[in-house]
């Protein structure tokens, strides 16, 4: 059975209401606890890894607490393809 360990030293959600960073927060947290569940990918991303920066591109966001949690989601899904070997 292997560990899979993530940090997210900082989230900064400058210019968003409180209900809006709270939504994001937990789009990205539920995505990628799914994505980290997968046996697939746990198998893909077993070996020691460091990635210090990943750059996602241009990511837009719908307003609202609905399009926060969306992002956030779709966020975690551009840090899993950035993770991949």
């Amino acid at each position: 059975m292997s560990r899979i360990r993530v940090t997210i030293d900082q989230a900064v959600f400058k210019g968003m209401n409180p209900s809006e960073a709270r939504a994001l927060a937990a789009g990205l947290k539920s995505q990628l606890s799914g994505m980290l569940a997968d046996p697939a990918n746990r198998a893909m991303w077993a070996r020691s890894q460091r990635t210090p920066v990943l750059r996602l591109g241009s990511m837009p966001m719908n307003p609202g607490p609905l399009g926060a949690k969306k992002f956030g989601g779709g966020l975690a899904r551009a840090i899993g393809k950035g993770l991949k070997p």
